[in-house]
C-alpha cells in the first residue's frame, strides 16, 4: 500500500550523501519503492526536472560539507521534499540543516520505517509547478531559513540578523496577501515542521489578520517581524521537549514556559528590535484575566500588537501538522478560542472569525 502511494505522487527520490557507504545504505532502504538517482555530495549536479523529494546524508559539523550544500541552494530549494539525515541528533546540526533547505530532519542511524513514512507522506501530494506555489514555498524556505539562522545565533551568542528576518517577513506577507491565507497554511505544512512549522503559520496568520483588519502597511510589519520573533525563545528548550507527542509533565512545562523571557533577554540589547517587539516577545502568552505567563499581566497592562499576536498563536497551534496527530479542522479551533472566555479580546475575536474560517 505505502510503496504505491509513494511511487503515485513521488516521480524520483533523488540520495546525497557524504560518503559511499552512507549512500549503499539509503539505496537498500529507498530503492525497494522508489526509483532513484544517487550522488556524492561532492560530485552532486541534481540534474534534471522530476525530482520529488531528495535525502541528504551529510555531517552537517564538516564545514566543507555545509559549503557544498550551500552551493547548491537554488537546485534544492525547488524539490518539495527535502530530508535531511544528520550525523548527531544535536541542536545546532538540526537548525543548521533547516537552514539549509531541509523541510524534515531524522538522525542517523536512521529508523528504515521513519524514513520511508517521510517520503510517501501524501498530506501534501506533489502538484503541477504553478507561480503562485513556487512563490509561497520561497517565501516559506527564506522564513524557515531566517528561523534557524535566528536560533543558531541564540545558542552561538552571535548577531541576530534583523535585516534579514525583516526581508523574510515581508516576502511572507507578499504571499500572503497575493495568494491567501489557505495557500499559505496548506505550502507551510506541506514543506515544514516543529518549531519552524509553528512560526511560519503565526506569521502568515498574524499578516492575514492585520490585512483582514486593514491596517496600514508599517503596522503590517509590526505585526509580521513581531510573528517572525515571537518563539525565539524556544532555541534555549530541548527538541526532546519541543517534539514530544502528547502532554508534557509539570517540569518539561515549566521550562517550556521560560520561553518568552528567554526570548526577551537575547533580544533585549539588540539596537534593531524595538520596544513594541520585545513587548510582544516577552508577553504573547499573557491574558486578560491575568492569567497568562510569564508576568501574569492583566488587560490594561497588554498592547494591541500582543493581543492580536496571542490569536494568531493560539490558532496556529491548534491547526499545525504534526505527526503524531490530525490537523485540527479550523472551525474546531476557532471554537475553541471563543471558549476561552475572558482571556482574549472579544471584538478583536469576532473580527478574526473571518480569518479563522473563510480566508
Amino acid at each position: 500500500m505505502h510503496a504505491m502511494v509513494g511511487i503515485c505522487f513521488l516521480m524520483g527520490v533523488h540520495l546525497v550523501g557524504d560518503t559511499v557507504a552512507k549512500l549503499s545504505a539509503l539505496r537498500g532502504i529507498v530503492g525497494k519503492r522508489y526509483p532513484l538517482k544517487s550522488e556524492l555530495l561532492r560530485e552532486a549536479a541534481l540534474g534534471g526536472r522530476n525530482i520529488d523529494a531528495i535525502v541528504v546524508a551529510a555531517d552537517l559539523r564538516d564545514v566543507d560539507n555545509i559549503a557544498v550544500l550551500k552551493g547548491m541552494s537554488k537546485k534544492l530549494n525547488r524539490i518539495p521534499k527535502r530530508i535531511f539525515l544528520i550525523d548527531q541528533k544535536s541542536r545546532l546540526s538540526t537548525v543548521q540543516a533547516y537552514a539549509l533547505g531541509a523541510t524534515a530532519v531524522l538522525s542517523s542511524p536512521v529508523n528504515p520505517a521513519k524514513l520511508l513514512a517521510k517520503l510517501a507522506d501524501t498530506k501534501a501530494p506533489t502538484v503541477a509547478p504553478d507561480i503562485s506555489l513556487a512563490n509561497g514555498r520561497e517565501a516559506a524556505s527564506a522564513g524557515a531559513a531566517c528561523i534557524a539562522s535566528m536560533f543558531e545565533s541564540v545558542l552561538s551568542g552571535t548577531t541576530i540578523d534583523v535585516e534579514g528576518i525583516q526581508n523574510a517577513g515581508r516576502k511572507i506577507a507578499e504571499s500572503v496577501e497575493e495568494n491567501g491565507l489557505s495557500d499559505w497554511l496548506a505550502t507551510v505544512r506541506r514543506h515544514h515542521e516543529g518549531t519552524y512549522q509553528h512560526c511560519l503559520l503565526v506569521t502568515g496568520v498574524t499578516v492575514d489578520f492585520g490585512l483582514s483588519l486593514g491596517v496600514p502597511k508599517v503596522d503590517l510589519e509590526r505585526l509580521y517581524m513581531a510573528a517572525m520573533f515571537h518563539d525565539i525563545g524556544k532555541a534555549r528548550i530541548p527538541l526532546t521537549i519541543l517534539d514530544k507527542p502528547g502532554r508534557l509533565d509539570d517540569e518539561e512545562r515549566a521550562l517550556v514556559e521560560t520561553h518568552p523571557g528567554a526570548g526577551f533577554d537575547a533580544l533585549k540589547d539588540n539596537p534593531g528590535i524595538t520596544p513594541e517587539i520585545l513587548d510582544a516577545v516577552r508577553h504573547h502568552h499573557e491574558y486578560l484575566d491575568g492569567s497568562g505567563y510569564p508576568d501574569g499581566l492583566c488587560a490594561e497592562s497588554i498592547g494591541d500588537l500582543v493581543r492580536i499576536l496571542t490569536i494568531s498563536d493560539i490558532f496556529a497551534a491548534l491547526i499545525e501538522y504534526r505527526t503524531y496527530k490530525p490537523i485540527m479542522p479550523r472551525e474546531k479551533a476557532y471554537e475553541i478560542l471563543h471558549g476561552m472566555k475572558g482571556k482574549l479580546e472579544k471584538p478583536l475575536l469576532g473580527a478574526f472569525k473571518d480569518v479563522a474560517l473563510t480566508r
